[in-house]
Formats: structure tokens, sequence, C-alpha cells
């Protein structure tokens, strides 16, 4: 560990109108991660740095998690502990699940309190580890995330224009078929989140992976871009409304088929 510390010196629109550029891409600069560095390892070191209130963390190239392992290098691999404090302070700040498409700079200090510097940079949250029985934060998992390196993120997809949607005022509900997208990003221009938007969906309408517009930089990790995103789909509701829309219909509705995943 002594080694690297001397040697230390980073919305969619439907298509039935113009899509207007993406949101710009947020970064929580407000929210910088304090660690000091954790050389001593064990279920034992690791219990008591949580009595301590500290998370203990790990920080590492995203290669290591390549299926591929001619891909995968080692560098700046970083044992670390956090403050469960600050931590908590972020998840209720930047809530799940955006906080895993959210990237954080990086402060690692010699020690608690410490001035002295010893590394910095940006990660993207990889994963927490929760206790099953108590939902407490056991530990976290980041990804090294500097400019120009390049990230497989599943981003959020969030749905805006329910108010304006034709199809739910005529009874429809929105079937979520994607709950996130994945993409290939520079790190960047990661989104924290993608908006799709349904105000202009009627029943049976539905938008694909293909509708989405993201910025120019990013790749969907998609085999099959005319996969469903979601889709407003028919209700059976014996009201009034509905008996009076089915009776206004000249035609009898056509069963449509259940979109695949």
């Amino acid at each position: 560990m002594a080694k690297w510390w001397r040697s230390l010196r980073t919305a969619i629109q439907s298509p039935r109108q113009p899509l207007s550029p993406p949101q710009p891409f947020q970064s929580s600069r407000y929210h910088t991660i304090q660690a000091i560095p954790r050389e001593v390892v064990g279920s034992r070191v690791s219990a008591r740095e949580r009595e301590q209130g500290r998370i203990p963390a790990v920080v590492f190239s995203q290669s290591l998690l390549d299926i591929n392992p001619s891909n995968r290098y080692t560098s700046r691999k970083r044992l670390l502990t956090t403050e469960k404090k600050q931590i908590q302070a972020i998840l209720k700040s930047v809530e799940l699940p955006f906080f895993c498409s959210t990237t954080f700079p990086l402060q690692i200090r010699a020690g608690t309190g410490s001035s002295v510097l010893l590394e910095s940079g940006t990660v993207l949250p990889i994963k927490i580890h929760r206790d099953e029985k108590t939902g407490k934060i056991l530990n976290l998992v980041f990804a090294w995330a500097d400019e120009g390196t390049e990230m497989k993120v599943d981003v959020p997809v969030v749905f805006k224009g329910e108010e304006n949607c034709p199809g739910l005022k005529k009874g429809g509900h929105l079937k979520m078929m994607r709950s996130t997208l994945k993409y290939l990003c520079p790190a960047e221009h990661i989104p924290q989140k993608i908006e799709v938007d349904i105000s202009n969906l009627d029943i049976e309408d539905g938008l694909f992976m293909r509708d989405i517009e993201v910025h120019s930089s990013l790749k969907l990790l998609s085999k099959n871009e005319n996969m469903p995103v979601c889709k407003i789909v028919a209700t059976n509701l014996d009201t009034p409304e509905s008996t009076a829309l089915n009776l206004e219909s000249s035609e009898p509705a056509e069963k449509q088929p259940v979109e695949c995943l």
C-alpha cells in the first residue's frame, strides 16, 4: 500500500413530435466522498469499522468485472473506509436508483481528519451490500470513472407526461417493461436518468429502445433496439365512462398480442 502512496500526483420525446436535446448530464460535485486507506481486511476488521461509524469500501477499474479475462486489469485497486454519516446523507440527497448512475468526486486522505491528500478521482457506485435482516449498509463497491473512461451503466428510466397522456385519460394504464437501460458511456457523459415522455401516447401505443434519444457518445448495449420500453394498455373498467367509450366505437377492438421482453 505504501508504494502507491509515494507515487500519487478524475430524454426521450415521443416520435410523434420533434425530439428536444438530451438533458445535461448530472454529477454530484457538491458531494465529495471522503475515504481513508484500509490496509487490513477480514470480517472482524470490517465489523469493527462499522461499530466505529465507518463503512468498508473498495474502488477499482470496472474492467475487473469483464467476462473476458483478457480485458481485465487490476491497476488502482484501493481498499478504503468511508464515513457512514456522509454516505447516508448522500443517499438521502441522491436517492436510489439514481445513486448507481451518478458519479462522485473521491478524496483519499491519510487518516480521519487528516489534511494530507493521498489520491483523488471520480468514482461511480457499482453496488451497495446490505444486511438482509437489518438493511444496514455492510460495504460499498465503486469503479474509477475519470474523464475519458468508458463505463457500462444501467441508467434508470423515468416516465413523465402522465397527466397529459390520452391513453391514460381514456382509462388505460402504463405498462412499464424496462426500469433501466444499459449503455456504454464515457464517464463524463453518464446520464443520471433517462426521461421517457408518454404525453402523446394513446391506448395500444408504445415506445421502444430505438425511440430513446441520448448523447451521441452513448452506445445502447442491447442486441435488439426494437425491444419495448413501455406501452399504454387498455383496462376493462365497469364504469359508465368506459361503457360509453365502447358504444362509441363502430368496430370491435382487435385483441393486441402481448409484447415480449
